[in-house]
């Protein structure tokens, strides 16, 4: 049985053999019959040949053009999750405690870790955070206040009334000064059923905006006494309630420079931002920051000015402006021996050329007046005197004024430098003696400068708000080293008309209190309006950060919506 298979094997191998060996044979014979003896005869037909070619070349390439095409129709390059987003910033990180932030890199970070009770939302009004309802009673005096559900730090523990209370007794503690104490000031708090109530000792119309103070943990800080917090782990560690949360810290070089890592926070309220991490990179001086954008080594900065794109040569940066809810003023200090005279306020004024002032501006918009236009609906706006120099001349020399020196200070960014070197010499022209002195922004520039009121005349940016509220710069309790009455400027008509315009919870009412308010202050010029101040935002064009049709009230309210941010892209399916 065996040799009978193995013969038919060796049958069937022998004509497989036979087979190969002739089709082989067929094969050369077809390619010498069919190409080879042919070749000699292409150039005949070299027309036809090219034509050929062409045509598949075509063909081929109709099939790949209709590939790309159908591809287009049915994806698009869309923003996903994951990346680091690495912000440039100046000031130094000494705390993370958001009651304690000062520098503009403390308050960034006060504001991606930390949310607040009310917030601005992205049409520049008083909105709710961490708060579901904050609702005033008929007379403006009490406020209720619920809290959202299944609110969480970032430690997995759970953000209660009991938290809200803790902050605001601690804000309130006089073992501590932060920049929140003023705003719970003789305000009583207490905890009733599912709510908080506050008590104010006099009706306040706009208290929602007040409560825009960040929340710290009870169950982390409820055992520390309020004079050690500042040196609790947990200003340099905190557990978190905003869209990020602490991860580790850096120091860079000797100047005092770091790089903060932070992570995407999973019990965020709103949600967990797409951004895996964000990074503060923080800087001594603003100019350092120019080449960080340029090479890469920062995402983006809200920390230059518009005079600054000329040194900024990498095309993948671009730039976006928008105004926020600040005013620049030139602060006339009425307690100084040579301003303390109302009428020599007044020829100062009158003897500045605005326009001239402002030509070193580069579309700012204009601000005459301590209230923007757009939060306050008069029917008239009190008339500013025409600039007249000779008249501003007589009166100073009447005054006795003429040669006198006047200290005018300002900071060394943006255009307050150009500001200060123009209204010198129109200062000058009106008979002073000028000295100006140009600084560093920082903890020494306030502790030396702003608390001891060591100018004449400064120019300098303060926050106006989500809605008008005078009393923090123009009340004569404000008048202080820790207050912001930056003009000394003291009238008691001024603040019955100031805390009227606080208490009515009528708008018409509100908006005719700070009209006499307005007449009171462009008599007495305590300041002199230059502009509105604006956020320049330069940024790497790849990436996606807040809206332009957003309108910011602070600087910071750029991060509203940071959950949303991006940095990476990827191509995905259209949805049908």
């Amino acid at each position: 049985m065996k040799q009978t298979f193995k013969k038919r094997g060796q049958k069937f191998s022998k004509r497989l053999e036979h087979f190969s060996a002739q089709a082989k044979e067929s094969s050369r014979e077809h390619l010498q019959e069919n190409l080879i003896r042919r070749l000699p005869n292409a150039r005949q037909v070299r027309l036809l040949i090219l034509e050929w070619g062409l045509l598949v070349v075509v063909v081929i390439s109709l099939a790949l053009t209709q590939l790309f095409w159908y591809n287009q129709s049915y994806t698009a390059e869309a923003y996903v999750d994951g990346g680091t987003y690495i912000e440039a910033t100046v000031g130094n990180i000494t705390t993370m405690n958001p009651l304690f932030a000062t520098t503009n890199s403390e308050k960034v970070l006060s504001k991606l870790m930390f949310s607040t009770l009310s917030t601005i939302d992205y049409s520049g009004h008083v909105g709710l955070g961490l708060a579901d309802s904050i609702v005033p009673d008929e007379t403006g005096k009490v406020w209720t206040v619920t809290l959202k559900p299944d609110l969480h730090w970032s430690d997995g523990e759970k953000i209660t009334l009991d938290d809200v209370i803790f902050s605001v007794q601690l804000m309130k503690s006089n073992a501590i000064n932060t920049s929140y104490s003023s705003n719970f000031s003789g305000v009583s708090v207490e905890r009733t059923g599912e709510a908080i109530i506050f008590t104010l000792p006099s009706p306040y119309a706009d208290f929602a905006s007040t409560l825009n103070v960040p929340i710290l943990p009870q169950h982390i800080l409820g055992e520390v006494q309020p004079d050690k917090i500042l040196e609790h782990t947990f200003s340099t560690n905190p557990v978190t309630s905003g869209a990020f949360t602490f991860n580790a810290a850096q120091n860079v070089g000797t100047s005092g420079d770091k790089i903060v890592y932070l992570s995407a926070n999973r019990n965020y309220h709103k949600g967990m931002p797409m951004l895996n991490n964000f990074a503060i990179r923080t800087y001594t001086v603003a100019s350092d920051i120019v080449n960080a954008l340029s090479t890469g080594e920062a995402t983006a900065t809200a920390e230059l000015s518009p005079l600054d794109s000329e040194s900024l040569s990498s095309s993948l940066v671009y730039e976006k402006q928008t105004t926020i809810a600040s005013g620049v003023y030139a602060f006339l200090n009425t307690s100084s021996a040579i301003l303390s005279n109302q009428s020599v306020r007044q020829a100062i004024r009158q003897g500045i050329n605005m326009k001239e002032l402002r030509s070193t501006l580069d579309g700012e918009e204009p601000l005459d007046y301590p209230i923007l236009r757009s939060e306050l609906n008069l029917e008239s706006y009190p008339e500013i005197p025409a600039y007249d120099l000779n008249a501003a001349q007589i009166t100073l020399r009447d005054a006795g004024v003429t040669g006198q020196t006047i200290r005018l200070a300002t900071i060394s960014t943006g255009y307050y430098p150009e500001l200060a070197n123009n209204l010198e010499a129109q200062l000058e022209k009106l008979g002073f003696a000028v000295e100006l002195s140009v600084y560093n922004p920082g903890q020494d520039f306030l502790m030396n400068v702003i608390r001891q009121r060591n100018y004449d005349i400064l120019i300098y940016e303060v926050e106006l708000g989500a809605n008008p509220d005078l009393f923090a710069y123009y009340h004569s309790s404000q008048a202080t080293s820790s207050g912001l009455n930056l003009s000394n400027y003291r009238n008691a008509l001024v603040d019955d008309s100031i805390l009227a315009a606080r208490s009515t919870m009528s708008e018409n009412l509100r908006a005719a209190k700070y009209g006499t308010f307005l007449r009171y202050w462009v008599n007495d010029v305590p300041a002199i309006g230059i502009y509105q101040a604006s956020l320049t935002y330069y940024f790497n064009k790849n990436v996606r950060t807040f809206s332009e049709d957003d309108r910011l009230v602070y600087a910071t309210d750029r991060f509203s919506d940071v959950e949303y941010w991006a940095v990476n892209k990827a191509t995905k399916n259209r949805t049908p």
